[in-house]
Order: C-alpha cells, then sequence, then structure tokens
C-alpha cells in the first residue's frame, strides 16, 4: 500500500500531513482519517484498530458516502497493483460469466441502495462475493447500511494493519 510506514512508530512520529495521505489511502472519510489523525500516538496496533472501530461507528450517512466513494464496483478494481485489485484478488480468475453477472448485480445493488456493493473481499472468491450481493440487496436500506459499515470497519482494519505492519 503507498505510504506504509513500516513501523506503529513512524507512522506515530511522521509529519500530519503525511499520515493525514496515508489514513484517507486506508479510508476516504475525511472524518475517520481526521479522529484516526488526532489520535496519535498509539501504543500499540490493537489501541489504533480499536480507534479506528470507534470512528467507523460514529460515521454519518455523509461520511459512510464518502469513504463508499473511494471503492470500486466488485470486479472492477483501479489499476493493477491498487489496494483494490489486492482485495478483490478472488475475482482474478472469475469466468466471464462471472464477472457479467457481477456487473448485472452490481448495477442492481447501486440502483436499490444508492451506492457501490462494500464487501470486505479480502480472501473471499468470486463466488462468495456473488452470493453475498445477492443476498444483500434484498435488505432493507437501514440494515444495509449498518452492514457496509460493518463491512467498511473490515477493510479499514485490515488496511490499517498492513499501513503500520513492521516491514
Amino acid at each position: 500500500m503507498p505510504g506504509t510506514f513500516a513501523s506503529l512508530s513512524r507512522f506515530n512520529s511522521s509529519a500530519e500531513a503525511d499520515a493525514l495521505a496515508a489514513l484517507r489511502e486506508v479510508c476516504a472519510s475525511s472524518a475517520w482519517a481526521g479522529r484516526l489523525l488526532a489520535g496519535r500516538p498509539y501504543a500499540d496496533t490493537p489501541s489504533l484498530l480499536a480507534a479506528s472501530d470507534t470512528a467507523t461507528a460514529e460515521l454519518t450517512a455523509d461520511d459512510l458516502a464518502e469513504a463508499m466513494s473511494a471503492h470500486p464496483p466488485i470486479g472492477r478494481p483501479a489499476p493493477p497493483g491498487a489496494t483494490s485489485a489486492r482485495e478483490q484478488s478472488g475475482m482474478t480468475e472469475a469466468s466471464d460469466a462471472l464477472r457479467a453477472e457481477m456487473h448485472r448485480l452490481n448495477l442492481a445493488y447501486q440502483r436499490r441502495f444508492g451506492h457501490v456493493f462494500l464487501i470486505c473481499a479480502t480472501g473471499l472468491t468470486g463466488e462468495q462475493m456473488r452470493d453475498a450481493v445477492r443476498e444483500r440487496i434484498g435488505n432493507p436500506p437501514a440494515r444495509e447500511r449498518e452492514i457496509v459499515r460493518t463491512e467498511l470497519g473490515g477493510i479499514n482494519r485490515i488496511r490499517l494493519t498492513r499501513l503500520v505492519a513492521d516491514a
């Protein structure tokens, strides 16, 4: 991930602008990034992750929308090498039929909820992602918003851990 600090201590002591830029790569929500930035220094990675969980839980609907704006649809990640490409690697070997189905499901989901289908895709197969969107598309909007918040929290945790992982 660009902006990796190689350790929590480097993240804690980095220039504010550098830390903020790295946090915005983890999560596009300015409110989330601001809360984590304000909490520095963190004693350990679990403390950083707990702060992330709290900040994610406190995001408003507008904050969630800002966070989701940086997530490409499943099956259509950003260019190779990008974080989303690695996270969506379960779609790499997907058949053309599965990719086409995911495209249709993504569009239907977006029409229903007004945002991309968000899932913590790390470690999931293309079929598991497809099954999840099939299951979730019938959710009431309020229930889906809470699932999105949970999924975003999982994505943020994985990305933060990678951000401060010891080299």
